[in-house]
């Protein structure tokens, strides 16, 4: 075996690691929750950037899902298709946001809609592991690295939902900054609804109600709905309905419906999307 290494320009890995080095396994402590952002490495992902050329010539890098991000989908989807009682025929994506209308008509009260999404998003996660996480991590460093987690999670495993997706540095109400943010680039699902009621309730609202009532964890959700982004702050307490803003928006200009809503303009005045 080590003729054959020499012969193949390997090096043996008994021979490049030193396993009685004290740096080899040094224990860190918490102290600081910022930890996991320095101290948890983990697998890359076999998901893939592919950069695409856009109008002025520059170079945009578009997500593409791997096959784990594929399980995620169809998980997902079955288990939002089981809570309407209705499944697209459509494959994919574009399968979900189908489903993800049928949710939106199924309810007349916006509170049932949401109120459903929650339960789709619980039964994602079997009932000991939320509690747990509450129980045992959520409490640690006041909070933040519960928050610090969920980010890093968030951003690892839901770009098959949102897009492009990246763990930021936020503010916290008490002054201190902490790496418990996620930046979504430009939301998948908001673009692809083309509706800002379906991104308020079946994705905002019932999130930021998940997050804060099975794992403890405050969370405000900012979608900006002139390009698309969202930024996540686990650890900062969802606004009041009165002052959000995004709860007061009018119909995306990408909308179908707005599109037939302008021609009625002069007789009839909407200033917020109906479906919010």
């Amino acid at each position: 075996m080590v003729l054959w290494c020499q012969a193949n320009n390997f090096t043996p890995i008994s021979s490049s690691i030193d396993f009685g080095s004290s740096s080899f396994f040094r224990p860190t402590r918490i102290s600081n929750p910022n930890w996991i952002t320095t101290k948890m490495h983990r697998r890359p992902r076999r998901s893939f950037l592919l950069a695409t050329p856009t109008e002025n010539g520059a170079t945009q890098l578009n997500y593409e899902p791997g096959p784990l991000d594929n399980i995620f989908l169809f998980l997902f989807r079955k288990k939002m298709a089981k809570e309407v009682g209705w499944d697209s025929n459509k494959p994919g994506y574009d399968g979900l946001i189908e489903v993800a209308n049928c949710l939106m008509t199924k309810y007349r009260n916006k509170l049932d809609t949401e109120q459903a999404t929650v339960r789709i998003l619980r039964s994602l996660f079997p009932p000991f592991l939320l509690l747990l996480f509450r129980k045992l991590i959520t409490p640690l460093a006041e909070g933040k690295l519960a928050a610090i987690m969920t980010a890093r999670v968030t951003a690892a495993t839901c770009q098959w939902l949102m897009g492009r997706s990246t763990v930021n540095c936020i503010d916290l109400p008490d002054g201190s900054s902490c790496n418990s943010g996620v930046l979504v680039e430009k939301c998948q699902y908001l673009e692809a609804s083309k509706c800002a009621g379906i991104c308020i309730h079946t994705c905002k609202l019932p999130t930021q109600t998940f997050i804060k009532e099975y794992m403890g964890i405050p969370l405000l959700m900012e979608p900006n709905f002139n390009d698309f982004s969202c930024q996540f702050k686990f650890g900062v307490e969802a606004l009041p309905t009165c002052d959000d803003k995004s709860l007061h928006v009018p119909c995306l200009e990408i909308c179908p419906n707005d599109v037939k809503r302008k021609g009625y303009q002069n007789r009839l005045d909407v200033q917020q999307c109906p479906k919010v």
